[in-house]
């Protein structure tokens, strides 16, 4: 299958010249570099969640438990 790729002139010197520093053709050097991106394990990065993070109220909460459900909420917002 063909397809067009619009690289930035700086990335397309670089990817011809490491195709010529491999001797390999552009063609062959790009077919390798997607085909090692979709073998690699796909990055979580941004995705970890930590309680650090999260905001905190100091002091003892203004609704219980109990008042947690759904009902229980929507009469807390629109008594």
């Amino acid at each position: 299958m063909r397809t067009t790729l619009e690289l930035p002139d700086p990335l397309f010197a670089r990817l011809k010249a490491r195709a010529a520093s491999e001797r390999v053709t552009l063609k062959q050097l790009l077919h390798s570099y997607v085909e090692q991106g979709l073998s690699a394990a796909p990055e979580r990065a941004g995705l970890t969640r930590s309680a650090a993070r999260l905001p905190r109220l100091d002091g003892s909460p203004t609704i219980e438990a109990h008042q947690l459900s759904n009902a229980a909420l929507i009469e807390l917002l629109d008594p």
